[in-house]
């Protein structure tokens, strides 16, 4: 194994505790983890980790550990990584290049070194890790069998290397996994979104106007969870059917031109870039709140803000307040990164037991699978959700109906 790099290896027992804490609310996770033991479907594997390292991360890389591969991780965001869970995955002899607050340089560096491991397989969160292989070091995903993406920004990412005909290894879109979009994305970012909002700015959200923009699942559940918290909430989006639909949901909806007026806190959720730039800010009203719940820290212009500021302080921990040169203030949450993993603890374990889960089945699947799926960006097969959900019900001691042999010969005729 090669030497880690991470802050502080005395930080190692709080890392310890909340991985244990994670691990007593993963079900799902523990039932997969129990045949991996017995099965070892990854042994003699190198796997590659690029995902937010905290504590639920850090039980799925001791999942495929236990299912017999060669463990290294490294952070997909160097305001996400908890110094002392990080720790803790050396213990447990896991391999991490990971520190919080790490520069850009820095960042890469440890991406890099993960990275050289020459994965056979590789969970990887936003695209970076797959970036990294095709632009800079292909000669590290010589041995690669495949890639399990875990965002909607990296499908996109990686799709759009499938239609330049470039993309070198097989991906599976893990993000588009029903029990990953529908749950993670909607119940999860829709919660910690706001987990990190309040716990950053300590203000009430009922009564305030709280613009989100855009109305895929992430940002269909921060408006649900605006809206039981008393917000009225405006929607902002480029997608006409998307925008039919928040307003079918009984929000309001308007072009960000009319809603930077009314907003008291925006919430970026598209993944894309310049979503908020110097013409919105020039427009919002004194003591705005900014955030980020999309992806990357594009989504809010920081090079305008600075720009439109005669100066700018941190005045709480994960809040900038830039003081404009009209006089207005703007504050701007965890540097624009993404605020429910930057300034929280990112999303619910119950939701991520799923995710992670649905993760660690489709690293399995992509192994046994690689050569028939081929160089492209493929779905997650229906069986793996179904088994994630089938185990999950069982944990919630809920029952279902299952259709007769008559139901099921009725739906496939087309004599009825």
């Amino acid at each position: 194994m090669k030497k880690s790099i991470v802050k502080d290896m005395e930080l190692a027992a709080r890392g310890h505790s909340k991985i244990e804490w994670v691990k007593e609310h993963m079900p799902v996770l523990n039932t997969v983890r129990k045949r991996f033991e017995v099965e070892q479907p990854f042994k003699g594997l190198n796997v590659v980790i690029c995902l937010h390292l905290e504590a639920k991360t850090a039980y799925l890389a001791k999942v495929i550990k236990a299912g017999g591969a060669t463990v290294t991780i490294t952070g997909s965001n160097p305001l996400s990584t908890q110094d002392d869970v990080a720790a803790a995955l050396v213990e447990d002899g896991i391999t991490v290049y990971a520190k919080y607050g790490s520069d850009s340089d820095e960042f890469k560096e440890h991406l890099v070194k993960a990275l050289s491991v020459k994965p056979d397989l590789m969970i990887d969160d936003g695209g970076d890790g797959v970036s990294v292989l095709h632009a800079e070091h292909p000669e590290l995903a010589e041995r690669l069998r495949g890639v399990c993406e875990e965002t909607t920004t990296g499908v996109v990412r990686n799709k759009a290397l499938e239609q330049s005909g470039r993309l070198k290894f097989p991906v599976l879109a893990v993000n588009d996994a029903f029990c990953k979009h529908l749950f993670d994305n909607r119940y999860g970012t829709g919660q910690s979104v706001w987990d990190g909002v309040i716990r950053t700015t300590n203000l009430i959200i009922a009564g305030k106007y709280v613009v989100i923009i855009g109305y895929g699942w992430c940002g269909k559940g921060v408006a649900k969870y605006a809206e039981g918290l008393g917000a009225k909430v405006i929607v902002t989006e480029t997608d006409r059917i998307k925008a039919l639909e928040a307003h079918m949901d009984g929000y309001q909806v308007m072009s960000m031109e009319e809603a930077v007026s009314y907003g008291d806190i925006f919430l970026t959720m598209t993944g894309n870039c310049d979503v908020i730039t110097e013409k919105h800010m020039k427009k919002m009203k004194n003591g705005a709140i900014l955030a980020n719940g999309g992806h990357f820290d594009t989504e809010i212009n920081k090079t305008d803000l600075k720009k439109l500021s005669e100066t700018h302080v941190k005045v709480r921990e994960n809040v900038d307040e830039f003081i404009l040169k009209d006089g207005r203030k703007l504050y701007l949450l965890a540097e624009g990164q993404l605020v429910n993993i930057s300034a929280a603890d990112g999303n619910p374990v119950e939701i991520m037991d799923m995710t992670f889960s649905t993760q660690a089945l489709s690293l399995e699947y992509m192994n046994k699978n690689s050569e028939r799926v081929g160089n492209q960006v493929s779905i997650v097969p229906k069986e793996i959700d179904e088994e994630v959900a089938q185990i999950k019900l069982d944990s919630l001691e809920i029952k279902i109906d299952s259709l007769t042999e008559r139901q099921k010969e009725y739906l496939k005729s087309w004599d009825v």
